[in-house]
């Protein structure tokens, strides 16, 4: 499976999921780094949402994340970053059908 292949079925998969970490104006912490590891571990796949009173942009806010967590972007959009871990991703995009 391509990377593309890879990111069109895990976006799909997080069509249903609701943002479970939020970014508002006090940014990201270590708080915020150890939320989205833990929950990476039990969910694998998850949405954060960067509020608009953030004074971060958004995909300054998904690199640092990305860079802090060893996770994967799958997509950011709007104010919103879909997230799984990186064992996830080399599995799916290493599997053929």
């Amino acid at each position: 499976m391509t990377e593309r292949d890879a990111r069109k079925e895990f976006l799909r998969r997080a069509k249903d999921i609701d943002p479970t970490v939020r970014v508002g104006k006090d940014g990201l912490g270590e708080g915020i780094y150890n939320e989205i590891t833990q929950q990476l571990k039990k969910r694998r796949l998850i949405k954060i949402k960067v509020l608009n009173n953030s004074e971060d942009d958004v995909r300054d806010v998904a690199d640092s994340i990305v860079a802090s967590t060893e996770s994967v972007a799958v997509d950011v959009r709007g104010g919103v970053i879909v997230l799984t871990d990186k064992r996830s991703w080399d599995s799916l995009c290493q599997k053929k059908f």
